[in-house]
C-alpha cells in the first residue's frame, strides 16, 4: 500500500479513540461517580496495555509518514515552487488553508501535549476512585490548563484539514460526495476540538464551584 493509505487509516484510527476518549472524560463533568466506575472498569481490562501501547504507536507512526510524505511532495515539486492553494470559495477556505499550512505545528503542539499527558496521568496511574482528583491537580498549574487548551484548539484546527485529506487518501472524496464529506469533516473537527479545548476549563470551573459551595 502507497504511504498515503497508512497515514489516513493511521489518523482515523485515532479520532475514533479521541471520540470514544471525549465521551468517557466528559462523564467527569456530568457524573463523578460515573467517571469513576468507567475508569476504574477500564483500568482492570487485562486488554487495555495492549490498546495503549497499540495507540502509542500509532500516535508516533502517523507524524513519521506524514513528514515522509511532505517531504517527498517538496522534493517532487522542487524548491521553486510555491505552498499550495485551493481555489475553492467560502467562509471555511480561509481557516482550511491555515489548518494545512499549520500541520505541523499542530501536529508537534499535540504530541508534545501527549507526551506531557501520560506523564500526569499514566505513568503513575491514578488508584480507583481518585481519576478525577488526579485529572484536576494535572490542571492546577495554569501553564498546565493552557497547554490542554491549546491542544484541543490544535487538534481542531489538524482534523479542519485531516479528515479531508484522509477521506482523499481513502479514495472517497467524489464529487458526488465531496460537499458533504467535507461538511462532516469539519463538523468533527469542531466537535472535538472544542470539546477537548473547552472540557478542562469546564472541570476546573466545576471543581472551583464544588468547593465554594462545600466551603
Amino acid at each position: 500500500m502507497i504511504p498515503g493509505f497508512w497515514i489516513a487509516v493511521s489518523g482515523l484510527a485515532l479520532v475514533l479513540f479521541l471520540m470514544l476518549h471525549l465521551g468517557g472524560v466528559t462523564l467527569a463533568l456530568v457524573d463523578a461517580a460515573a467517571f469513576e466506575s468507567y475508569a476504574a472498569a477500564l483500568h482492570q481490562q487485562v486488554w487495555l496495555p495492549w490498546l495503549e501501547a497499540a495507540l502509542a504507536g500509532t500516535a508516533l507512526i502517523h507524524p513519521f509518514l506524514s513528514l515522509r510524505r511532505t517531504v517527498a511532495n517538496r522534493q517532487a515539486r522542487g524548491p521553486a515552487a510555491g505552498p499550495l492553494r485551493s481555489r475553492r470559495q467560502g467562509p471555511w477556505e480561509p481557516l482550511a488553508a491555515l489548518a494545512a499550512r499549520a500541520i505541523p505545528w499542530s501536529g508537534a503542539l499535540m504530541l508534545l501535549f501527549l507526551i506531557l499527558h501520560i506523564a500526569q496521568l499514566r505513568w503513575d496511574r491514578p488508584p480507583a476512585g481518585m481519576e478525577l482528583t488526579a485529572v484536576l491537580a494535572a490542571l492546577r498549574a495554569p501553564w498546565s490548563l493552557a497547554l490542554y487548551v491549546a491542544a484541543g484548539a490544535s487538534l481542531g484546527l489538524h482534523l479542519l484539514h485531516g479528515g479531508e485529506s484522509a477521506v482523499r487518501r481513502l479514495g472517497l472524496l467524489a464529487p458526488a460526495t465531496a460537499t458533504s464529506l467535507r461538511q462532516a469533516g469539519r463538523g468533527l473537527a469542531l466537535l472535538l476540538g472544542g470539546g477537548f479545548a473547552l472540557l478542562p476549563v469546564a472541570l476546573v470551573l466545576a471543581a472551583r464551584a464544588a468547593a465554594d459551595v462545600g466551603g
